[in-house]
């Protein structure tokens, strides 16, 4: 039986096993579990390679620079790991990998290992798995990784977030002398390399950045960037640059652990966003739903932020808690009971039943006081009561509309509340249905809530309340001991 076959992945990739190396980096390109459950065994590991990330715009000669580093890296007894990323075409979705073709001379080297990934339409510089093919080579014990980004534009500055150190890259008559001024990717360098230095306007280019370095003061020994001038094709000035690196991380080194927590935050929101919409797509939705979803977006019956909302409390809160989208898909969430004695309703459903009444609010808009009695089982994780709830309901002024009801019915069965995903989507369908409504737009209810009310002529009698919960969670309101 082959060793392959009987030793784990991750003890492979800490062997410095080549071959486990390329298959873990593929495995995480591919968003594989198998990648996850590499990285979870080897991360404890890993901390030890320094981070060198190459960034800079299309054409400014950043493989052949890397692939020089290589060789000076090398020659000063370093072992070397590379992740280049190369841009994915937008309309097949393939990449040319050719950062490969430059650095063919470091192919026999057993101490430089060299992987290309594309950006697979990532933005921003780097692929999705670039920060963790380089855990990867840092659990195969390499001392250096040197991170190249794909040509970039003055934004796209994710290597800022990867790397230990970040050189940004410029090139003679490109512009440059403009660029430097402009922010962005400009004031992510840690030191700036201004390659192809034999070209005419070199100086000039070197000169403009020293400009832009002289905005700022660099009080208390901040770093400043320093500028190398490097001919990449002869590796002119690359000694130079490796110095700079070396000096950078000598002036780093106590606050490394504070770049490093802020890599760390970066990339737990990164895969969190990705992980979350995968849960949405995989979980949540039905099939063909996220279509349908865009077109009542595109169509106007609801905007980007409801649908959002509607989203992020289904996945929280799990299946049946909110609805979908409109009538079809509402859910029981209380019946409101009209009292006149509030004491003598207490008396009934607290103290006769048992049950838990939380303490009173008061809803301005529809001049009433409330007061919810959680007696179902489920719980709505967005106001934190538990429904489907009652709702006892007591006038506060002799114009209002409970007051109006019990004066002339008595006390009694008021409205049946139903919990709807979007309220101003079911609203649109009721009314293209000829449904009769007392709102046409919602207003505000009781837990910060959105309610509108059908019209007991268009529901066989019955007041129906449509409500829609916020998206800012409430704090559980205590339950109510005294006696009103």
């Amino acid at each position: 039986m082959t060793d392959a076959a009987t030793v784990p992945l991750s003890e492979r990739v800490l062997r410095g096993d080549p071959r486990a190396v390329a298959r873990a980096i593929s495995l995480i390109e591919d968003e594989s579990p198998q990648g996850a459950e590499v990285v979870r065994r080897v991360f404890a590991r890993t901390g030890r390679a320094y981070l060198v990330g190459v960034t800079g715009s299309p054409g400014a000669g950043k493989s052949t620079l890397v692939d020089r580093l290589i060789a000076e890296l090398r020659r000063s007894g370093k072992t070397v790991g590379v992740v280049a990323v190369d841009p994915t075409s937008p309309f097949t979705g393939g990449a040319i990998l050719g950062d490969r073709v430059r650095m063919q001379s470091h192919v026999a080297d057993a101490g430089v290992f060299i992987r290309s990934m594309a950006t697979r339409g990532n933005l921003g510089g780097l692929a999705r798995s670039t920060s963790d093919a380089a855990l990867v080579l840092d659990a195969a014990g390499k001392d250096v990784v040197l991170i190249e980004t794909v040509g970039v534009g003055q934004d796209e500055v994710d290597i800022v977030r990867t790397a230990d150190i970040s050189i940004v890259t410029l090139v003679p008559g490109a512009g440059d002398e403009v660029q430097a001024l402009k922010a962005g990717i400009m004031e992510i360098a840690d030191i700036f390399v201004v390659n192809k230095a034999d070209r005419e306007g070199a100086d000039r280019t070197v000169a403009s950045v020293e400009a832009l370095l002289s905005l700022d003061s660099y009080p208390d020994g901040r770093w400043r960037p320093p500028i190398v001038k490097t001919e990449a094709n002869t590796g002119k000035g690359v000694p130079e640059l490796v110095a700079a690196i070396e000096r950078f991380r000598a002036h780093t080194a106590a606050s490394m652990g504070q770049r490093r927590r802020a890599r760390a935050e970066f990339r737990v929101q990164e895969l969190l966003a990705h992980r979350f919409v995968q849960h949405v797509h995989d979980q949540v939705l039905e099939a063909g739903e996220f279509q349908a979803l865009l077109d009542r977006i595109a169509s106007r019956e609801t905007d980007p932020y409801t649908a959002v909302d509607d989203l992020i409390l289904r996945s929280v809160a799990g299946p049946g808690v909110a609805a979908p989208s409109g009538p079809a898909g509402a859910t029981l969430d209380h019946i409101g009971i009209a009292v006149a004695d509030l004491g003598a309703a207490l008396s009934f459903y607290r103290d006769a039943l048992g049950l838990e009444v939380e303490a009173p609010e008061e809803v301005a808009s529809q001049r009433v006081r409330a007061h919810f009695i959680p007696v179902g089982d489920s719980a709505d994780r967005r106001t934190g009561a538990a429904g489907p709830n009652l709702e006892l309901l007591e006038a506060t002024a002799e114009d209002s509309p409970i007051a109006k009801y019990v004066a002339k019915r008595g006390p009694g069965l008021h409205h049946l509340t139903l919990r709807v995903g979007d309220i101003r989507a079911s609203l649109a369908r009721l009314k293209a249905k000829g449904v009769r409504l007392i709102d046409e737009e919602p207003r505000e209810g009781a837990h910060g809530s959105l309610v509108a009310f059908v019209h007991p002529a268009s529901a066989h009698g019955v007041l129906v309340e449509l409500k829609q919960a916020t998206g800012v969670p409430v704090e559980r309101r205590p339950t109510e001991r005294t006696d009103s």
